[in-house]
């Protein structure tokens, strides 16, 4: 199976390398604008760049930005029988029109540059127009891990939306964590135990809810007085540590009310 990444963001990336390594599949070329990017991301993955020519390929996975993929996707020109797929999340398989085979080739993970991710993991959801660009996709997916499933575009937004509060809303905590030490001159290595603690116990009873800790869930108003005023002067901050503590609490009413 040859394939072709189109992109050289934090998805490409890491896509790139985990196809270059997978047995029975080919990355045979990274497609993209950014020569300086696309070199590096071809150089990691041991392969092509090139921002002129398409290599020819059975499957070419589009990774950029969500925005971006109907555009990009118009301006291909490829192999009657090809595939085309994206691996955006928030974004429709016809995005992709006019190409006949396409695809959406959606791997649930979170990806920086320079981190390389181990797929077997996580999930990929895939959706497909016609048969053939289904079982492309499959095998492709396969290949990377056990954890396929399908997913039309309403699942996948769900999915994106459950990411977004399970990683970049909990990412944006730890940087107010780290803020608040830093405001007394505390490492955030500090912290980091309770960070994995807290996720482990989350992840081994599948549901956060009923692992819930801290002055919140106990209804200890005076410590939870005590850090508004701690934060008087970072507005923002305040906020939401209210709003939480609030859906915290309200949380907490319900389960008690069964």
């Amino acid at each position: 199976m040859r394939v072709v990444v189109i992109g050289s963001g934090n998805v490409a990336e890491s896509l790139a390398q985990a196809i270059a390594e997978a047995e029975g599949l080919d990355l045979v070329q990274i497609f993209a604008r950014n020569e300086e990017r696309g070199r590096k991301v071809a150089e990691l993955a041991n392969t092509k760049w090139s921002n002129t020519s398409l290599a020819e390929a059975d499957l070419y996975l589009i990774s950029v930005s969500d925005n971006a993929v109907e555009g990009c996707a118009k301006t291909l020109h490829i192999p009657q029988n090809a595939v085309v797929a994206h691996t955006a999340g928030c974004c429709s398989i016809d995005a992709l029109a006019p190409h006949t085979h396409r695809a959406v080739f959606y791997p649930f993970q979170t990806f920086s540059v320079g981190r390389k991710v181990d797929f077997t993991k996580g999930y990929i959801f895939l959706e497909g127009a016609t048969d053939h660009a289904l079982q492309t996709v499959k095998e492709v997916a396969h290949r990377l891990t056990s954890k396929v499933e399908m997913a039309d575009s309403a699942r996948r937004a769900v999915i994106h939306l459950s990411g977004v509060f399970a990683c970049n809303f909990a990412n944006a905590m730890y940087a107010n964590a780290a803020e608040v030490l830093a405001s007394a001159g505390l490492p955030f290595d500090i912290v980091a135990p309770v960070i994995e603690e807290t996720a482990e116990k989350a992840v081994g009873v599948l549901n956060p809810a009923a692992t819930q800790t801290g002055p919140a869930r106990r209804g200890d108003t005076q410590t939870l007085e005590r850090h508004r005023k701690m934060l008087a002067d970072k507005q923002l901050t305040k906020e939401i540590y209210d709003k939480i503590s609030e859906d915290i609490c309200k949380r907490v009413k319900i389960s008690k009310s069964y």
